[in-house]
């Protein structure tokens, strides 16, 4: 069969807004075909099924939901992960 996944990911050299990256990245039978990052502020295609959907999602309603997920998801995870690792050190 065949396997479709996606994975987020949040980067971050301190708990600033501004210093966070947060990326998705969307796999098909383990290849990368589009991946939204909060620094590009869009979607990018690697494939060319990931290209034509790279540039729906990107003039649609899904970019805007996309660039909202930084702020909800990994600001909001950003204190848990610090307090963990300065408990662990």
């Amino acid at each position: 069969g065949f396997r479709h996944y996606t994975v987020a990911d949040c980067e971050f050299n301190s708990s600033k807004l501004n210093d966070i990256e947060y990326t998705q990245f969307y796999y098909y039978n383990k290849l990368e075909y589009v991946r939204f990052s909060s620094s590009v502020g869009k979607y990018v295609g690697y494939t060319e099924y990931g290209i034509k959907n790279a540039e729906r999602w990107n003039n649609g309603p899904e970019v805007i939901a996309r660039r909202g997920e930084k702020e909800r998801y990994c600001f909001h995870n950003v204190g848990i992960d610090v307090e963990a690792d300065l408990t662990k050190s």
